[in-house]
């Protein structure tokens, strides 16, 4: 990959964006926590994260006819743009003192408004620059340096919240998103190639295969599980352990740091078979979060999430070639992103009403032991199906 010229010149975009992207990860909840009604955290929580993802999915049905059959360079653009300009202006509000939890909220709904196709964007771009044996080593590269910005974004994020608090990280993220659309604007071609331009739905050629709506069914399930832990950790190591932000820093960074890993990793299974493996990812992601829902000390549970990313960074460069292999890939890459979204707000929203109910340690509990089941479920599944052939 990085011997490819275009890749080169794409890669200091994405890695300032997902460096943005590492720091906002502790940014966008502690946020919320320092400017919500104290006893509301869990909600305000889980309504920021479910604002900074859900809006997307509104944008692959609201804007298709503007936006179908558009080069993956565009659609990175477009969406970088809005997430640039609508994070500048949440810094921009807090600096003058007039940021409320309610227009909080809503400028990050509206930074992610075209979410979904810049996601299938970046994907459909790698596909339309690279031949098909390459897209496995191109995903797990953009993998890389996105959980290369999880390592190092969330330590940044909290050394910047201790100095002049959570709003400069939202500044520093939007500023991430407008170089990633200046690289991505001016260093690749706009036009569509012919072969790529719309001709269906996406979700229609999605559920015309019943190897995408499976893996669709486990991913979109996988990623709604992840939701207790997005919302039970930060409000654990606030309310619960009233550690400050570096403390919830070092869970992400822990997570960052193993999936570094198994993003290098990924590169290499392009051999191995999909089902299995991903099954497989599935049980292992479920067991690594354990101790941190069985409350193990902070040591043990920091190392859990280091092996959770270790196991966890291979699943969506493996998984997702399926999608790119696709006719209408941008299509079909939007109508994926528009199904993990909502299993975002799905998961976020189950997360809160368990952080509210249950408390945020056995809410990640729920978590560890629901992902283990569903792929021990999926593992079953695979097993009875090749036993069939």
């Amino acid at each position: 990959m990085l011997r490819d010229p275009r890749m080169r010149r794409l890669l200091p975009g994405f890695a300032a964006s997902s460096l943005g992207d590492g720091m906002s990860a502790v940014a966008v909840s502690w946020l919320a926590i320092e400017i919500a009604p104290p006893d509301r955290h869990g909600m305000w929580v889980a309504l920021a994260v479910a604002a900074y993802t859900l809006p997307g999915a509104l944008g692959t049905f609201l804007l298709a006819s503007v936006l179908r059959g558009r080069s993956g360079a565009q659609l990175v653009t477009w969406d970088s743009t809005l997430r640039a300009v609508a994070l500048g202006a949440i810094a921009i509000v807090a600096l003058s003192g007039a940021l409320s939890i309610g227009v909080y909220v809503a400028l990050l709904a509206v930074s992610s408004l075209l979410h979904s196709w810049g996601s299938a964007g970046t994907y459909t771009l790698m596909a339309e620059l690279l031949p098909e044996r390459d897209h496995v080593p191109a995903n797990a590269l953009l993998t890389t340096l996105s959980q290369g910005g999880v390592l190092i974004g969330p330590l940044l994020a909290a050394a910047v919240i201790a100095g002049t608090g959570a709003s400069t990280v939202i500044a520093l993220d939007a500023v991430s998103f407008a170089v990633l659309a200046l690289f991505c604007g001016f260093g690749m071609p706009w036009a569509a190639r012919a072969d790529l331009r719309a001709s269906g739905s996406g979700f229609r050629v999605m559920l015309a295969d019943r190897k995408l709506v499976a893996l669709l069914a486990l991913t979109f399930c996988f990623f709604a599980l992840y939701g207790p832990v997005e919302v039970g950790l930060p409000v654990y190591v606030s309310d619960y352990l009233h550690a400050p932000a570096s403390h919830l820093a070092w869970y992400f960074t822990a997570f960052g740091g193993g999936a570094v890993i198994g993003g290098l990793i990924a590169g290499y299974l392009r051999a191995w078979p999909l089902w299995p493996t991903a099954s497989g990812i599935v049980i292992g992601v479920g067991a690594a979060f354990l101790p941190l829902g069985l409350g193990a000390p902070v040591a043990v549970s920091v190392a859990g999430l280091a092996v959770a990313g270790i196991v966890y960074a291979p699943y969506g460069s493996i998984t997702i070639v399926l999608f790119q292999r696709s006719a209408d890939r941008a299509q079909v890459l939007a109508a994926r992103r528009t199904v993990m979204i909502l299993a975002g707000p799905v998961g976020v929203g189950t997360g809160g009403l368990l952080v509210t109910g249950l408390g945020p340690r056995p809410a990640m509990l729920v978590t560890a032991v629901g992902t283990m089941t569903l792929g021990i479920l999926a593992a079953a599944a695979t097993a009875v199906t090749f036993r069939q052939r």
